[in-house]
């Protein structure tokens, strides 16, 4: 029998490429080490963790030199292909992804130790502690960036300047063996639900994800405990989660501005943001209160102001009225207390105001359709406060709501319009990936009308006849610039209050309202 050193330099001069498992898991180690997230003192403790989880009870001491051109996961990899020839793990995307996260787990510091160096790097400067942070969350693969990288994305200029564009491939599709399995476990309700801090280090089960290697900074907001992650499937830089200990609603109040504020007062770098607290126009999971935040510029962030306002209330504070085309009133102060004020108030009142003539209504009986998605940042050391009136009614021509996406742009974006997609960022179904490659042979007459999906022809035809020449190289730029235009139809229908003289006039009238109540 040869040895593990013999494996080695046998595959060295036959230019095998597979690598034998005793070496595969020096290699794992001794990345971890040099890439800094492994204590060197941890060496045979973490070499002994690995043996355990693939049911070896040794391995040769020999170790070759590493492969420059071999990352931490691709040593992942070869350690999760031994683990599935061996049948040490079910060959189904959760069998993978559990397995994957607890051999990620032995290179993560415990929570308490996380915490410790995060508000250690703090001291520094809070960019010191996200960079660590988030650079761990990547490399432990608690960060899905291999999935994120499939993503397409891409600006479209608009009226109101670049918007950026992602179609979303990153999230994998459900694995029917998964699917099967999940019939069969028996229910659980633990963690309640995916924000829950009691997914830090869970195993997972069939119909739950695993997160051995999923850490929280803890940090307080408003005096209440609450855990700072990071999203798996980031949709933009450093996108953050910040959510309650306890599992309760989601709620757009005083607390939630203070909560915001808060944020970006520990975190200045960052923006801070929530979704609305009703259905349709709220984007997120509404059974947990949480926030969103992140290091990235949104376009909304760079709208200017069409007209400057003022509150009688609050007459220290500058408010703009954007050019957005949600209607979006900009706080802006030195201080944090008179955001809070100024906000708590214009929510107050909002969630009670109706213009018919803008067909905004409060109540239907006494189902509220008033609400506001609130965005925070810092600009020039001042607190910023954005926030964007929502209503959620719906109408027998408009069932999936008034200021939803209507039917005409449904083909692109049916589903609610979030905080992300408030802010300019649109997040679209991975669907349009071969629907808009058949549009684009269609365009260079390569494919008939009928190969196109149904939902698009009209529009595939309406691109045609404005662009019946369209050159192979030009027509990818072109159809970029069409989705763009259709997202910013979606959000154009979001607006209660549109960009238009109609529009600049009803929020005058919110506005005039609010000074005389």
């Amino acid at each position: 029998m040869m040895n593990a050193c013999q494996k080695i330099r046998q595959a060295e001069r036959t230019n095998a490429v597979t690598i034998p498992i005793d070496q595969t898991i020096h290699h794992f180690v001794s990345r971890a080490i040099q890439d800094g997230w492994l204590d060197p003192l941890d060496r045979d403790y973490t070499i002994n963790q690995v043996l355990a989880r693939l049911a070896l009870d040794g391995l040769d001491s020999c170790e070759q030199a590493l492969d420059p051109e071999l990352s931490l996961l691709d040593y992942l990899d070869q350690l999760e292909a031994y683990a599935l020839e061996q049948d040490l793990i079910a060959d189904s995307a959760f069998g993978r992804e559990a397995f994957e996260a607890a051999i990620m787990d032995l290179l993560t510091p415990l929570p308490s130790v996380l915490n410790q160096r995060f508000w250690a790097l703090y001291k520094e400067s809070p960019e010191r502690a996200t960079d660590y942070f988030y650079a761990l969350s990547r490399a432990n693969d608690y960060i899905k960036t291999r999935h994120i990288a499939k993503n397409i994305a891409f600006n479209a200029a608009s009226d109101y300047g670049d918007l950026q564009i992602t179609i979303n491939l990153s999230k994998p599709e459900k694995d029917p063996k998964d699917i099967a399995a999940a019939k069969l476990a028996k229910p659980s309700h633990y963690p309640k639900c995916l924000l829950c801090m009691q997914n830090e280090g869970y195993r997972g089960r069939s119909n739950h994800p695993a997160r051995q290697n999923h850490r929280l900074i803890r940090l307080s907001l408003g005096g209440g405990a609450y855990g700072m992650q990071y999203s798996p499937y980031v949709y933009y830089n450093e996108h953050s989660i910040f959510l309650n200990q306890e599992h309760v609603p989601m709620k757009v109040d005083r607390a939630c501005f203070e909560h915001l504020l808060d944020i970006i007062e520990v975190l200045p770098h960052y923006f801070a943001g929530s979704n609305a607290d009703l259905p349709i126009v709220g984007g997120s999971i509404l059974s947990h209160d949480h926030y969103q935040g992140g290091r990235h510029t949104f376009p909304m962030d760079q709208a200017p102001a069409y007209e400057t306002a003022s509150l009688s209330a609050f007459p220290d504070l500058s408010v703009d009225l954007v050019k957005w085309p949600l209607s979006v009133i900009r706080l802006r102060s030195q201080d944090k207390s008179p955001l809070v004020d100024a906000a708590t108030a214009l929510l107050d009142f909002w969630r009670g105001y109706s213009d018919e003539a803008c067909d905004i209504l409060a109540f239907s009986g006494e189902t509220p359709h008033n609400t506001i998605t609130p965005i925070a940042r810092r600009r020039d050391g001042a607190y910023e406060l954005d926030l964007v009136l929502r209503n959620n009614r719906t109408t027998d021509t408009y069932p999936d709501g008034l200021f939803h996406p209507h039917p005409d742009v449904q083909h692109i974006k049916k589903e609610n319009i979030g905080l992300i997609e408030v802010m300019g960022l649109a997040i679209l179904p991975p669907r349009l990936v071969g629907e808009l490659a058949t549009i684009k042979d269609f365009l260079l007459g390569q494919a008939s009308l009928d190969q196109v999906a149904d939902y698009h022809q009209s529009w595939a035809q309406e691109l045609a006849v404005h662009h019946p020449q369209v050159a192979a190289d030009q027509v990818d730029r072109l159809l970029q610039t069409a989705v763009g235009a259709k997202f910013a139809r979606v959000l154009e229908d979001a607006g209660v209050f549109k960009q238009s003289p109609e529009g600049h006039a009803g929020l005058r009238r919110f506005l005039d309202a609010f000074n005389q109540a």
